[in-house]
């Protein structure tokens, strides 16, 4: 069994050599041998670069076949990979990459009207910082010439970075990935934090290729799937449990760039999909869109989704109106990828109650008032189910986060028990319910936003004395934020002020949709604001409304 990842490269090329790899609409159709050979060439490219063992590598980009290539290239020449959000703005982005430590960076060239190259040159002048020895422009549309040639300074064409592949002989790369250890860091994924500054997860190789293995097991994933990869590669989902899990099983990724409901319905058909994964308001534009009755979508078969509390009456359309025969859910976070997860045969009440049992070696354990109630290898708690904090504790738990040793020990106790922050319980069968969260987090279309990061920005808003922002319900995306916002005397601002001002700075899931002007926020004895009562009077605003 592999327990590499470059390992995993070379047994998927030999097992599935002509099978299908890569089908890239629009782009490249790959087979394994075919990612095999072009990985090692991206990695034969790095070596000629001066890329050394352990060095970072960073790829800023969206879900195209360079992504891959890149991610698996890098690996191969032993380095770490770095995946940056798509969604970030220049000085996010260059805020990870330089924390990192990268050394190269694989950045998407013009794509959706945004200039990546120009925004990190703009935020590392504006910062005073660096920029990674090597950058290479990954060819994701057609840009504008003058675009084009402004971002050029300074960066390698992908053309350019792959030619320099002759330099090196293929049997030096294959040494170094051979050289690879499992318990060698293969990748830093980057998270939010409470505190507003984002935070570097660490996992070795076999922790990386254990998560994928134990999700591909649950879902049942072979070589004769075929993958639709909505989510993002930036992303645990869809980098571990959607690349590595098909590069362990020989499935066919079909990568979207940038989920379109339109194009996905097109794509289950036209490549028989059958495996399409993703947060539940996914399938509910699928499921509402005025095309999906004119095409034939008969070809799916499992659907994984979580993130968001999924009605039992969507699992039941899924099964229904969209041919799946299974629909799971599953927990997971950066620090540990996938916790838990359901399985086949579960009930559509499991399936939308509970987030599954056990997976991927971890043992659960819920902390309340009175202390943990140790679980047993396999989640199943001594007695009656209690709520509290959710602890997990196994070999796939983080290494640590990245120059942050204080944050690691407070994450990870001297029992190896990460505390994730989420509340919930577990049932007689081992299944977990997620019910609360201890921190602010709240989930925007499937992505995390941490309320005191947009607090930070809204703090730097000439006029803002103090802010709070919490998550409200929305019929489409699960949550949005809501900014409660106390104004500096003698200013005036308006909402339109305070969102602009946003989303010049955040990404856009972590930009509020709405922003209400208070004379003071409520506060305890101690001053501490409440967002209790913040959240206790926007929910009784919604309920009134619907009432109306």
């Amino acid at each position: 069994m592999a327990d590499t990842i470059p390992a995993a490269l070379r047994a998927a090329a030999l097992e599935f050599g002509a099978v299908t790899a890569l089908a890239e609409p629009g782009g490249p159709r790959l087979t394994y041998l075919q990612v095999l050979d072009l990985a090692r060439d991206v990695a034969r490219s790095l070596i000629a670069s001066g890329i050394e063992p352990g060095d970072r590598v960073a790829i800023w980009s969206p879900n195209t076949h360079h992504w891959v290539l890149g991610a698996l290239g890098s690996l191969y020449a032993g380095a770490t990979l770095v995946p940056v959000n798509t969604r970030y703005t220049g000085p996010e982005a260059l805020d990870v990459i330089d924390r990192s430590g990268a050394r190269a960076l694989l950045v998407a060239g013009a794509f959706l009207g945004t200039d990546r190259t120009a925004e990190l040159a703009r935020a590392a002048g504006q910062a005073d910082a660096g920029l990674p020895e090597l950058i290479v422009t990954i060819p994701v549309e057609p840009a504008d010439p003058a675009a084009a040639s402004s971002a050029a300074a300074g960066t390698t064409t992908w053309a350019e970075f792959t030619a320099r592949a002759e330099a090196v002989r293929a049997p030096v790369a294959d040494e170094r990935a051979a050289a690879i250890t499992p318990d060698d860091l293969s990748d830093i994924l980057f998270t939010s934090g409470t505190t507003g500054r984002s935070k570097g997860a660490m996992s070795a190789h076999r922790q990386s290729l254990d998560v994928a293995r134990a999700w591909a097991t649950c879902a049942e994933l072979t070589s004769t799937d075929r993958y639709l990869i909505v989510n993002p590669f930036f992303h645990s989902f869809g980098y571990k449990a959607g690349i590595l899990a098909c590069l362990l099983t020989g499935a066919t990724m079909v990568p979207q760039r940038v989920f379109d409901a339109g194009q996905a319905i097109g794509l289950i058909e036209s490549e028989r999909i059958s495996v399409f994964p993703g947060a539940p308001t996914i399938y509910t534009t699928i499921l509402d869109h005025p095309d999906r009755a004119a095409h034939d979508l008969s070809s799916l078969r499992l659907a994984v989704t979580g993130a968001a509390v999924v009605p039992v009456a969507l699992v039941e359309r899924m099964r229904a109106e969209l041919s799946f025969d299974v629909v799971l859910t599953a927990y997971g976070l950066t620090e540990a990828v996938v916790a838990t997860m359901c399985r086949p045969g579960d009930d559509p009440q499991t399936v939308a109650r509970t987030s599954g049992r056990a997976t991927a070696g971890f043992e659960i354990t819920i902390a309340t008032p009175d202390g943990p109630a140790r679980g047993v290898p396999g989640g199943r708690p001594p007695g009656p189910a209690q709520s509290g904090e959710i602890l997990l504790r196994g070999p796939n738990v983080m290494l640590g986060y990245l120059d942050d040793p204080e944050a690691t020990a407070e994450a990870i106790d001297p029992d190896g028990w990460l505390h994730t922050g989420d509340v919930g319980h577990l049932d007689e069968r081992g299944y977990l319910t997620i019910t609360d969260r201890l921190k602010d987090m709240y989930i925007c279309g499937g992505f995390n936003v941490y309320p005191a990061e947009v607090e930070q920005v809204l703090a730097r808003l000439d006029g803002v004395a103090e802010s709070a922002v919490i998550g409200v319900p929305d019929a489409r995306l699960g949550e949005v934020g809501k900014a409660f916002v106390v104004t500096r005397p003698g200013h005036d601002l308006a909402e339109a002020d305070v969102l602009a001002f946003c989303r010049e700075r955040l990404a856009n899931y972590k930009v509020p949709r709405q922003v209400e002007f208070r004379s003071q926020l409520p506060r305890n004895p101690s001053g501490k604001t409440l967002k209790r009562l913040l959240r206790q009077e926007a929910h009784e605003r919604g309920s009134s409304a619907r009432r109306q």
